[in-house]
């Protein structure tokens, strides 16, 4: 069986933790950032979970990602 590959993409966009939960960015922090208030600038910066009915997809794209 040949070796699958990372969808590099995924990968550049999404982090695994330890235990195997895939982890986002929010979108949208890089652009007309001057106008927004502090509260909503501060929220760029968490990690979010993904949607439970994501994690298939991402882990056809990220095979090697997680448990």
């Amino acid at each position: 069986m040949p070796k699958l590959k990372t969808h590099k993409g995924a990968k550049a966009r999404f982090h695994v933790t330890g235990t195997g939960k895939f982890l986002r960015m929010k979108g949208g922090s890089s652009h007309l950032r001057r106008n927004k208030p502090a509260r909503v600038k501060r929220e760029y910066h968490d990690k979010l979970p993904i949607a439970a009915v994501d994690r298939l997809k991402l882990s056809r794209l990220m095979p090697y990602a997680g448990k």
